[in-house]
């Protein structure tokens, strides 16, 4: 696939799939006129990233984690293992702050259609 091809599927623009590639994330072969070429797998690959950076992961991590993804390795190393278990954990927590922020979202929206609630009349 072309990187525009690439970009469009997997809801990314051509500017992160380079950025991607300069990072080590994402490989690319190269015709003769220097156009990139990515395999079939690299919608998928790009959605993983994507993930993971929303997850809060830095670039340094990612690239570490992705050998393991592609190589599908039941073991990681034990240092990249202790990172990514903390990450879990911080992920977890994250997850913990935005279930309150909806349920304090939520007790407002309810508030908010009260009829006697002072949110729902303009003030």
């Amino acid at each position: 696939m072309r990187i525009g091809e690439v970009a469009e599927k997997a809801g990314v623009s051509v500017r992160a799939l380079r950025y991607y590639e300069e990072q080590g994330l994402l490989q690319a072969d190269r015709s003769a006129g220097g156009q990139r070429h990515y395999p079939g797998t690299a919608v998928d690959r790009v959605r993983l990233i994507q993930q993971l950076y929303a997850a809060g992961l830095p670039s340094r991590v990612v690239r570490e984690v992705l050998p393991c993804v592609d190589s599908g390795a039941e073991q990681a190393p034990p240092a990249l293992l202790g990172q990514m278990a903390a990450e879990r954990v911080r992920i977890d927590q994250r997850i913990t702050d935005l279930l309150a922020v909806r349920d304090r979202l939520d007790d407002l929206i309810a508030a908010t259609r009260d009829p006697d609630s002072p949110c729902s009349h303009p003030r």
